[in-house]
């Protein structure tokens, strides 16, 4: 979520914000000035640094001596040693998830890659090293998947494993929620469209083979059903205090740092202590947030409605306000109003102020009084239920439209408490539901690394990352009541060789066998 230049959001090389530094390596996507020597996003060498660290990690763990418990008859001996055996059974399971969950990593990046599952000696020959086929990896991926599912516990309270001390571990919700997610990008249209590629000579690096697609995306709902079906729905609760939070029952699998400010140094609000504006968002995903009518209506913003463009924010979905910092509502410890009308104390002309008019709300935690130096955890969530509850919607609407789940589990996404949005009106075509979705997602998981991955599975690159981004222009009346105006914030740049990243080169120059990407 949190990775670029030191600060940038992948959200911000999307239509959901602009980083206020002009410097920061993430403009090289906005800008299309990324290539195989300079990528904003240089992950390659670091998740292949992880894998092999499983594969050494696989090879110790064979070599551990349980001999001095094992050959003691006593009963106490061998309790000891088969609870050792044990965790040292569900560890390499832990690792070999971690290693399935980098590699998908890298697939989503890259298409076809290197399958690496032995420990390689530093004196290996790695200009032999080929790229696996994209359909070799995906299988790689999700054979590990369900491997790890069947010893992992269900989830941190499932003995031997126990909340207070277990949470945070991988289970086997989290291995089998990182397979509902990879076979719904195997069954999506990127990886099933090679056309975009140009007549690229080797198409089964970045494509699946020529078949049913229905069944990709009846295993991608299974594969959903499966989470779904494994453990007592939980309530979703509180939207806004999700990321400020470990213990939750809608979470399953996030990643935790220690407690830090740096966070909200980056993203609060240029007219605070401390605040140097970071992701800002866009009025793209400001836009996408429904209007609601009343409690069975909810309709789409729209700038050429008179009474809505002159009070924008008005009933929006509560998700707007829970995610982002709209003009003139109360933010941060001491609080105040933020002001970003044209001249105010958050905006321009102020050097790096905000150029879209808006800051970003998610995950900042609020309470904090930066100046007196205090600090929280956040929590950067890998997996939540929401998410498989819309990819199930997603790909149940592809192979089976009017199946009345797809309509029940959007809703429970769409109802939740503290957001309580209107239900999905009835009879819905399979074409709108497939966009009612695909907005639900835009919202529901705005800043949560979903977006730049979405659009391109999907296809939408040009539609969505190739055009103008847009802010919002704000002027202060002299009675105190404010006109808006839609403005472009910059031209953004998209081709279709960008729906994958470039292998970078120095490791075409490693290893000799290795082919690039289409296009680059």
């Amino acid at each position: 979520t949190l990775y670029i230049g030191g600060a940038a959001m992948m959200a911000s090389a999307t239509d959901e914000a602009e980083f206020t530094a002009e410097t920061n390596a993430v403009q090289g996507f906005n800008s299309g000035s990324w290539n195989a020597i300079s990528n904003p996003d240089p992950v390659w060498g670091n998740y292949y640094r992880g894998i092999r660290k499983v594969n050494q990690f696989l090879v110790s763990t064979g070599k551990i001596n349980l001999d001095p418990w094992k050959l003691d008859p006593s009963p106490s001996a061998q309790a000891v040693y088969n609870t050792n055996l044990a965790a040292i059974k569900r560890w390499n399971y832990e690792a070999r998830f971690l290693r399935a969950y980098f590699y998908f990593e890298l697939v989503k990046r890259y298409g076809g890659v290197p399958i690496l599952n032995t420990a390689l000696a530093l004196d290996e020959d790695f200009s032999k090293i080929k790229r696996n086929t994209l359909s070799e990896c995906l299988q790689f991926i999700t054979a590990e998947c369900d491997s790890a599912a069947l010893v992992l516990p269900l989830n941190a309270s499932t003995l031997p494993y126990t909340a207070a001390t277990d949470l945070g571990r991988v289970t086997k919700l989290t291995a089998l929620s990182l397979k509902c997610r990879v076979l719904l990008y195997a069954a999506s249209d990127l990886f099933n469209t090679p056309t975009w590629a140009g007549g690229y000579a080797n198409p089964e690096l970045i494509s699946l083979p020529s078949g049913d697609r229905m069944a990709r995306w009846k295993a991608a709902s299974d594969a959903a059903k499966a989470v779904i079906d494994a453990v007592a729905l939980p309530t979703l609760g509180a939207y806004k205090s999700l990321f400020n939070t470990f213990n939750n029952g809608e979470i399953i699998f996030t990643r935790s740092n220690a407690a830090s400010n740096q966070f909200e140094r980056n993203n609060s609000p240029i007219g605070f202590n401390l605040g140097l504006s970071g992701n800002t968002p866009s009025q793209d995903l400001v836009d996408a947030y429904e209007v609601k009518v009343n409690a069975t209506t909810a309709v789409k913003f729209d700038w050429n409605d008179p009474a809505m463009a002159a009070n924008p924010y008005a009933n929006r979905d509560p998700r707007l306000g829970f995610s982002i910092v709209t003009n003139n509502t109360s933010f941060g410890t001491p609080a105040r109003n933020v002001q970003l009308w044209t001249g105010g104390l958050d905006a321009k002309p102020i050097i790096n102020a905000s150029k879209t008019g808006y800051y970003l709300r998610k995950y900042q935690i609020e309470s904090l009084n930066l100046i007196n130096g205090n600090t929280g955890v956040h929590s950067w969530i890998i997996f939540r239920y929401p998410e498989i509850y819309l990819n199930y919607a997603e790909a149940l609407n592809e192979w089976s439209p009017g199946n009345a789940d797809i309509k029940l589990f959007v809703d429970r996404v769409r109802t939740r408490t503290g957001v309580a949005m209107p239900p999905l009106p009835t009879g819905l075509s399979q074409a709108e539901m497939r966009e009612r979705i695909r907005n639900e997602k835009r919202v529901e998981f705005a800043f949560e690394d979903h977006r730049f991955w979405d659009v391109r599975r999907w296809m939408q690159g040009p539609a969505y990352f190739g055009k103008p981004l847009m802010g919002v222009d704000i002027i202060r009346n002299a009675d105190g009541s404010f006109k808006y105006t839609p403005v472009k914030v910059e031209d953004r740049a998209f081709s279709p060789k960008m729906y994958l990243y470039p292998i970078p080169q120095g490791e075409l120059n490693i290893a000799k066998s290795l082919i690039q990407n289409p296009l680059w």
